[in-house]
Parts: C-alpha cells; sequence; structure tokens
C-alpha cells in the first residue's frame, strides 16, 4: 500500500541548499573557455555572467509568487497549467522529461566521469570497451550510468536520504568554491591582470589558436546569445525547488527565501570565479584551455601541481551534489503529471517511504540512455533555449494570474513587478530570437522534441476519459 501524501521534512536551509546545488554542476569550471572564444574580452566575459546572473535572479524573485499561490509539488508544470491551460503545462512536463531534465542528469553524469578520469586514467572517455551498433561505450558512460542509478536508488528510500547527500555535498562544494576563490585573488598576476583587462570591451571572435575575427554589430549580439548558452546552463535548475513544494515545511515563505538565497549566493560565486580567471590566465590560455577545463588551468596557477587534484574532487564532489538534486526534485513533476492522468498512472504513487519511486526509475532510464547516446553536449545547446522559452511563458504567467486569479492569496508579490518580470522577459525573447538567427541547430531539435508532446497530449487525454 503506498502512502498518499507528501511529507513536509526539508526545512529553510535545505530548500536553500536544494537551489544552490541543482544550480552549480560542472558548468562554471569549463563554459567560460567558450564563453571567451565568442566575446574574446574580459570585460564582455564578466558581462556576459552579470547578464544571466540578473536574469536568473529576477525570475527567481518572480517565481516566489507562483510558488507562495501554489505551493505544492509539480512547480512551474503546475504555474503553466494555471496560468494557460493543461496542454502548455504537459508541453512544459513533456520536454522536461525528454530532454530539459534527463539532459542536464546525463550531462552532469558524464561530467563527473569526464574529472574522475583526470584522476584515474582507465576511467576516461577515450577509451573503448565495447561497441553496440555504431555507438562506442566507454569507461565514462559507464560511470556516469552508474552514479545516476546509485543516486536515484538513494532517493528512492526516502527524502531523508537525498536531503543529507544534497546539503552536506553542496555546503562542500560552496566553501571549496569560496576557497578557490579567496586564494586566487592572492595569486592575481598583475602583468596579466592588466594585459587581460587593457582591451576588455573589444567584443571579438578569439579562436583556439590565438587568431582575432571581429563582428559586424548584428553578428557581435548573436555572439553574445551564443556566449550566454554556457552561463545559462551553469544557472538553470534553479527553479527544481519548485518541483518538491508538497515537501518544504512552511511553503509560501521558505520556497521564495530559499530560491532568492540560493541564486544570489550563486551568482555571486559565478562572477567572482570568473573574475579570478581573469586575473591568473591570459585570455588566449582560457579560450584555448584543454578539454575546456579553465578551471583546472587556473587552479594549477594558484596551487601549483596540487591544484589540479583539488579541482578535480571539487568537480566531483560538486557534480555528485548537483546530480542528487536534479534527480530528487525531477520525479516529483512526473508525479503531478500522472495525478491530472497525463502521465503513466505509476508515476503518480508514492512508496512506503512517501517518493514518486516509479517516476524515479523512468527518469534514470532516459538519462542512462542520454548517456550511452553520448549527444549530451548537442542536448544541452537545445536545453537552454527550450528552458528559457518556458521561463518567460511561466513570468508571462504571473501577468495573466493576476488579471484571471485576483482573488487568490499570495502571501508574496514578485519583486520589481511589473518593471523586472517584463525586463526578463525582453532578455529572454532577444536570447531565443538571436539564437534562432544565428544558432538555428541549438535550437530547432529542441523544438521539434517539444512539439512532439502535443499528439501525445492528446492521446494522453483520449486514455483518459476512456477510463473515466
Amino acid at each position: 500500500m503506498s502512502n498518499t501524501a507528501f511529507k513536509p521534512t526539508l526545512s529553510l536551509l535545505d530548500a536553500t541548499m536544494v537551489v544552490a546545488g541543482s544550480m552549480i554542476g560542472s558548468g562554471i569550471f569549463i563554459v567560460s573557455a567558450d564563453i571567451v572564444r565568442n566575446v574574446g574580452s574580459a570585460g564582455w566575459l564578466i558581462v556576459v555572467w552579470l547578464l544571466t546572473g540578473f536574469m536568473t535572479l529576477t525570475a527567481a524573485l518572480s517565481y516566489g509568487e507562483l510558488s507562495a499561490m501554489f505551493p505544492k509539488a509539480g512547480g512551474q508544470y503546475v504555474y503553466l497549467k494555471e496560468a494557460y491551460n493543461p496542454l502548455v503545462g504537459f508541453l512544459y512536463g513533456w520536454s522536461f522529461f525528454a530532454v530539459i531534465q534527463t539532459g542536464t542528469i546525463a550531462a552532469v553524469g558524464v561530467a563527473f566521469s569526464k574529472f574522475t578520469a583526470y584522476l584515474i586514467p582507465q576511467m576516461s572517455e577515450d577509451i573503448v570497451l565495447f561497441t553496440i551498433g555504431s555507438l562506442k561505450i566507454s569507461p565514462a558512460q559507464i560511470l556516469s550510468i552508474a552514479i545516476i542509478i546509485i543516486l536515484t536508488f538513494i532517493n528512492t528510500k526516502g527524502v531523508k536520504g537525498g536531503k543529507l547527500i544534497q546539503t552536506t555535498f553542496t555546503l562542500t562544494k560552496l566553501l571549496s568554491l569560496f576557497g578557490l576563490i579567496i586564494f586566487g585573488f592572492f595569486a592575481f598576476k598583475g602583468d596579466i591582470w592588466k594585459a587581460n583587462w587593457s582591451n576588455a570591451w573589444n567584443l571579438q571572435h578569439l579562436a583556439k589558436d590565438g587568431t582575432i575575427a571581429s563582428y559586424t554589430t548584428a553578428a557581435a549580439l548573436g555572439a553574445i546569445a551564443a556566449a550566454m548558452v554556457g552561463s545559462i546552463f551553469s544557472s538553470d535548475a534553479w527553479n527544481n525547488v519548485t518541483f518538491i513544494a508538497g515537501e518544504i515545511k512552511n511553503p509560501q515563505r521558505n520556497i521564495g527565501l530559499s530560491l532568492f538565497m540560493g541564486t544570489l549566493v550563486v551568482t555571486l560565486i559565478y562572477v567572482s570565479a570568473n573574475i579570478v580567471y581573469t586575473g591568473v590566465l591570459p585570455l588566449q590560455e582560457i579560450a584555448s584551455a584543454e578539454k575546456d577545463r579553465v578551471a583546472v588551468a587556473a587552479s594549477h596557477v594558484i596551487f601549483g601541481n596540487i591544484g589540479t587534484v583539488v579541482i578535480a574532487l571539487m568537480i566531483m564532489v560538486s557534480t555528485f551534489g548537483c546530480n542528487n538534486g536534479l534527480i530528487l526534485a525531477g520525479a516529483r513533476v512526473y508525479y503531478t503529471m500522472a495525478k491530472d492522468g497525463l502521465f503513466f498512472k505509476k508515476t503518480g504513487e508514492l512508496n512506503k517511504n512517501s517518493v514518486p519511486e516509479f517516476g524515479l526509475w523512468i527518469q534514470c532510464l532516459v538519462a542512462a540512455l542520454l548517456c550511452l547516446s553520448g549527444k549530451y553536449g548537442d542536448l544541452l545547446d537545445m536545453v537552454s533555449f527550450i528552458v528559457v522559452i518556458f521561463y518567460v511563458l511561466t513570468i508571462l504567467g504571473i501577468f495573466i494570474l493576476r488579471k484571471k486569479r485576483p482573488d487568490i492569496e499570495r502571501p508574496y508579490k514578485a519583486f520589481g513587478y511589473p518593471v523586472l518580470p517584463i525586463l526578463y522577459m525582453l532578455m529572454g525573447v532577444s536570447f531565443c530570437t538571436l539564437l534562432i538567427i544565428y544558432k538555428p541547430e541549438f535550437t530547432w531539435p529542441g523544438l521539434i522534441i517539444t512539439l512532439i508532446g502535443i499528439p501525445l497530449y492528446y492521446l494522453a487525454v483520449a486514455n483518459k476519459s476512456k477510463q473515466q
């Protein structure tokens, strides 16, 4: 017999650790290489992270209103369904299951393996263990899948185990990132800092081999959007705390607070870490870091030879904790969809530990398949586009719900309304439009996956009415 309700066992600290822990994975350690190749200057590198941080904070502050209105499991899926209709909610939930959450879990799992291979070369992604048709399976892929399975198993045993891992690992990585930043400031090299910041606002393309190409004005905007794909991926998943609302104590107050505190701390860390990169590494070395491992190169300068081991261990802790948060939160969305009759019925049941076990395992299966495909990098490119579209729709939902449901209790109102939410929507739409124009390969595959959800929705509705 399954339990029928979630147990509210997560405190404000736990919820904040879910926000910060789900955001900080591997991105901050690697994506700055690609950003520098796109923008070619220290000033614009920091601007890209500041723009992303501003967007993330604004969205998080806006979500506070929605989370206080609908403090139940499912988060963004529920907000979209309430503001628009069940189809829009379903398209988000389907995209979340097919690409957004599972693709991110796969990518973070693979990042864990890549940095494990840095310490244990036998785990390298370059070694082929065996082939399945045209797929070459490496030890790194097997390790990624093993980590996802282990964390899924732990989370089927109840929210307490997941909570313990989340809070412990997130505090560890926050402290170690603060350590890296503080030691980094002490290791600043005046000549490198001066060289990097003397032409800080020249927006240009910087190739790995050091060749520089200038942009037309329009192409420069496209380059900023392309650069932001990495920073947006690194800052995503902050909304995961809204999916577990049913397990948070005093959710009306604590979800909004945890969103604000978690995103603020992570944004400060991200901007500071990038300032450190520009103080210890020439721009060319950031752009051409081996396998984009900027943090490894920076850590080598800061700590000497032991630095690379320090960073590899930090990233292993970071990605392990990050995946735990993603796995814990994701299954709650499928649970709520199943309760609406729009997902596998079994997903809407809780096991004896009050967690949606079936949802956890099917999420695990899809993430494992994505690890095997080796296409997680391509997936991430299109995830950023789809994610931002749904964020814009959700924030527009605040305006719709104020008109449609003026009577509903709002213990918390969106900060800076209507200016900040409108500003977020304008930035989000600009980002997506620039990607459509300049990086179409980042956009159409994700759109196709989302649109496949339309016939699936009508199949689910037909199936639901048959059963009634």
